[in-house]
């Protein structure tokens, strides 16, 4: 791994905040924001001593773990379905997929087409366990938030919730890569507060395993809610890929039975 200085690596110091209280929403962010002043000024040492190197070419790198070349020539999505993120040649509010059937989400942003070398660096970080890769990716997602949240495509949700792994399939990989991706990105804007609002409560296969027609049932019921805090509204769910979607609409379709009203999606990678 060539930075020392990831969020990545410190996840399991955070503190986490229990849902189960009455905690505030602006009460939680508060606390979110003192936390990241302190991990800005250990990384700025640590990369001091470790500087990173790019995960594509080698070369000197940045923060996110790319060099400016290799950042300057991922896949972006510029253009496509503002309601679920399909590519396209322009931008429309909802294409003929979702016309047909209208996913749970209300908005999705995609940062990057899932192809090489977009491929590759996901491959790295969920399997070989590449925390500099997993690093350059949530940068990216980061980036093209902030500019999003900018110019005033977005809007800013009040908590981001990663999809979260089933705990077997998180023990054996050692991580949720949903939630280091969403942890770090948010921490780079200081985004909202990011929480584990959702739980996987049943162990399913593989998405990328099935068809396209069995996935939605695979995971049907695979989610649960906690307790939402009061006042809480608007959630924005983290994935690192989006294929079918049917993941992130189980994952809306169980925050909204329970009392969110809207419900949006940030993937790195759309297929």
């Amino acid at each position: 791994m060539d930075s020392m200085g990831s969020g990545l690596l410190s996840k399991q110091r955070r503190r986490s905040v229990n849902l189960n209280l009455p905690v505030q929403v602006d009460e939680v962010s508060r606390t979110s924001s003192a936390m990241r002043w302190g991990r800005r000024a250990v990384r700025a040492a640590l990369d001091a001593v470790w500087p990173p190197r790019c995960v594509l070419c080698g070369d000197a790198g940045q923060a996110d773990n790319l060099c400016p070349g290799c950042r300057a020539d991922l896949p972006k999505v510029e253009h496509g379905c503002r309601r679920c993120g399909n590519p396209l040649p322009r931008d429309v509010a909802r294409c003929g997929g979702c016309s047909g059937a209208e996913p749970a989400f209300d908005a999705t942003l995609a940062a990057l087409h899932y192809r090489t070398p977009v491929d590759r660096l996901v491959h790295r970080f969920k399997f070989r366990r590449d925390l500099a890769a997993g690093l350059a990716l949530a940068g990216t997602l980061a980036e093209t938030v902030a500019d999003r949240l900018a110019d005033g495509t977005l809007v800013r949700p009040q908590l981001v919730v990663p999809v979260p792994l089933h705990w077997r399939r998180s023990g054996r990989r050692g991580f949720n890569q949903a939630e280091l991706l969403a942890r770090d990105a948010m921490r780079r804007i200081d985004g909202p507060p990011v929480h584990d609002l959702l739980a996987r409560v049943r162990s399913t296969a593989t998405q990328s395993a099935l068809r396209s027609g069995r996935r939605r049932a695979n995971v049907r019921a695979a989610f649960r809610c906690r307790t939402l805090p009061p006042g809480l509204v608007h959630v924005v769910l983290v994935d690192d890929v989006m294929t079918t979607g049917a993941t992130l609409n189980e994952c809306a379709r169980t925050l909204k039975r329970a009392g969110v009203a809207r419900v949006d999606a940030w993937v790195v990678a759309r297929a």
